[in-house]
C-alpha cells in the first residue's frame, strides 16, 4: 500500500470499530473524532509526515477500546503500525488506577513515534476535559486528570518542541479555566 492508501485505510478501519462509540461529554462526539484529531495534531502543529506515525495515530485506540488485537493490526498494517498502537495501549486487565501509573512510568521508554502519539494524545483528551468534559466530571477531576497528563508529557518531553509547546499552552489555558489544585 502506498502511503495515501494506507492512512485512508486505518482511517476507515478506525472508523468502524469506533462506530456507534462516543466520547465521554454531553455533546456526545463521535468516538472516531478523537484518533482523527491526534493524527491532525501530529501532522499540522508537530510537522509529521510520517505514515507509520500518522495511521498508528488514527489507529492509537482500536486495541485498548475495541477489543481487536495486537495481531490484527500487525497483520493488516505491519509490524511497525502495531508496534506504535501497542506501545499507547493500555492493558484493560488491570485497574484504572495502576493504568494510569504505568502511563507515567512508560513515557520516557516508548519509541519517538509512540511518544509522539502519546503527546497528541493528550493534546486532544485534555481539550476536550476543559471544554466537554465528561458527564458527572466536576472540577476537581478535571484538575486531576490535567495535573496527571501533566505527569505523563513530562516522560515524552525531547521528543517534538511545537507539539510541546501547544501542550504547555493548552495546560495554561486549563488552569485558567478550571483553577489549579493545591495539592
Amino acid at each position: 500500500m502506498n502511503t495515501i492508501e494506507t492512512l485512508l485505510y486505518a482511517a476507515r478501519y478506525a472508523a468502524e470499530k469506533h462506530a456507534g462509540q462516543t466520547r465521554k461529554g454531553p455533546s456526545q462526539i463521535p468516538y472516531i473524532n478523537h484518533p482523527l484529531r491526534v493524527a491532525e495534531l501530529i501532522a499540522t502543529v508537530g510537522g509529521i509526515d510520517d505514515t507509520d506515525i500518522l495511521a498508528a495515530a488514527l489507529l492509537h485506540d482500536v486495541v485498548e477500546d475495541c477489543g481487536v488485537k495486537a495481531d490484527e493490526i500487525k497483520e493488516l498494517f505491519g509490524e511497525k503500525i502495531a508496534g506504535y498502537v501497542s506501545e499507547v495501549s493500555d492493558d484493560r486487565s488491570l485497574p484504572k488506577a495502576r493504568r494510569k501509573e504505568l502511563q507515567i512510568e512508560h513515557a520516557p521508554h516508548l519509541s519517538a513515534g509512540a511518544q509522539t502519539i502519546k503527546l497528541a494524545d493528550k493534546i486532544s483528551n485534555i481539550t476536550e476535559v476543559i471544554a466537554d468534559p465528561g458527564i458527572g466530571w466536576d472540577v476537581q477531576r478535571r484538575r486531576e486528570y490535567v495535573a496527571w497528563g501533566e505527569k505523563v508529557v513530562a516522560g515524552l518531553r525531547g521528543v517534538n518542541k511545537d507539539l510541546e509547546e501547544n501542550f504547555d499552552r493548552l495546560i495554561e489555558y486549563a488552569y485558567s479555566v478550571i483553577g489549579k489544585s493545591d495539592d
